[in-house]
């Protein structure tokens, strides 16, 4: 008889979970997944898509209905997981339900940080976490709203760009002296910025937002300086937190995620988190890839086949409004790395290397990025460049062909 596997969550990790699970282990589990959000588990990837209308609902879906049937996995969704009974190995459900399990998979992702400032309650405040905010934003955006998006990050720069797309004028504030900070460096962020600023999008930088104003509705954004933003809308996308307040009341231990060791495994044997709301060696990623490579990683570990996460190298892709960037490992260069720079003023294209002892150990480029995943692949693998070094900068076509 297969044993109970109750998955608390239906993103996209526990979408590429339950994927991954059918490919190592098919039948040996009774997978049921519980999903809060009233719709099929899609690609958060593609809300700012959806946000600027170049894709529709159903081009998001990550698998249709008909490919969980297939998987034999029972779908709960529109419904919260209130409480895990770490006891009786049960889970409560809205509603007054519960179900058992033998296996306990948290994939719980994160929920959108609201800064503390005063006015961020007030009706017109949103955030740009999933699809709900979404709907809110193209309910309340017209061709002549003003919009202000704060937060200088991926998903503040995803906000900003779908909003103008879908005719607002938006003015993006950030609290750094420069975009994406933790993924650009200086150079890159500026060239960001340059391109937004053309496409339309105001972006006031070193920015210190004071409060939101309005009695009813949203009417204005103030910043430190005293400057006064007049808007229609205010979007908050300041970051993410983790999801572990179940973790937490079910005793599990949890730092800033729910802690996991090597095998995705809990202070429980028989619960595991992965994704968004998994704390591994201190990190908690917020990134689709670490999620996809633990996703794989708790599936074959489920299914009797030894294996273990090591942690991910992490890369940024992004693409908004035409303007390509991409980052990976460490862009500042710690000490005793070397970094090689190639420009192309009329083009905008922008490319720095950071190596040490011959092996690549980061990369950020922007305007033409074709070769990031190439350098992702080097950066993870630790080889050493060797005859590639002189021309590793001109990309993956010239240093093999060298």
């Amino acid at each position: 008889m297969s044993e109970p596997l109750v998955v608390i969550g239906n993103g996209m990790a526990a979408a590429r979970f339950v994927e991954e699970l059918g490919r190592h282990a098919l039948g040996r589990y009774s997978v049921l997944v519980i999903g809060a959000e009233p719709v099929l588990a899609y690609n958060r990837v593609l809300l700012s898509s959806l946000l600027a209308g170049e894709v529709g609902p159903d081009d998001i879906e990550l698998k249709p209905r008909a490919w969980w049937q297939a998987q034999g996995v029972t779908l709960v969704y529109g419904r919260q997981a209130l409480a895990i009974d770490v006891a009786r190995r049960r889970v409560a459900m809205a509603g007054g339900d519960s179900v058992p399990f033998a296996k306990l998979v948290l994939a719980t992702g994160s929920a959108p940080i609201r800064l503390p400032k005063p006015g961020m309650d007030l009706p017109g405040v949103l955030t740009f976490r999933d699809r709900g905010d979404v709907a809110a934003m193209l309910a309340s955006v017209t061709a002549a709203a003003r919009v202000v998006v704060i937060g200088g990050g991926l998903l503040g720069i995803e906000a900003a760009h779908g909003l103008a797309s879908a005719g607002a004028r938006v003015t993006l504030v950030h609290l750094m002296d420069r975009l994406m900070e933790r993924q650009l460096d200086a150079e890159a962020a500026g060239l960001l910025a340059e391109a937004l600023r053309a496409r339309g999008i105001a972006v006031l930088l070193g920015a210190d937002t004071q409060a939101v104003e309005g009695e009813q509705a949203v009417r204005a954004v103030r910043l430190a300086d005293g400057r006064r933003l007049v808007a229609d809308l205010v979007v908050a996308a300041v970051g993410i937190t983790p999801n572990v307040a179940l973790a937490k009341a079910a005793g599990l231990a949890t730092g800033r995620g729910i802690v996991v060791d090597d095998r995705l495994t809990t202070s429980d044997p028989d619960i595991h988190a992965i994704g968004e709301c998994a704390e591994h060696r201190g990190l908690c990623y917020g990134l689709v890839e670490p999620a996809y490579e633990q996703a794989r990683t708790l599936a074959r570990h489920l299914a009797g086949r030894p294996d273990a996460y090591s942690g991910t190298v992490t890369a940024t892709n992004l693409k908004v409004s035409g303007i390509p960037v991409f980052s990976t490992g460490d862009i500042d260069g710690a000490g005793g790395s070397e970094v090689v720079v190639w420009r192309d003023p009329g083009l905008a294209h922008y490319r720095k290397l950071v190596l040490k002892d011959d092996v690549l150990t980061g990369a950020v480029l922007f305007g033409e990025t074709s070769d990031g995943l190439w350098y992702h692949e080097l950066i993870r693998r630790g080889e050493r460049l060797g005859p590639r070094r002189e021309t590793c900068i001109f990309g993956r076509h010239l240093a093999e062909a060298a």
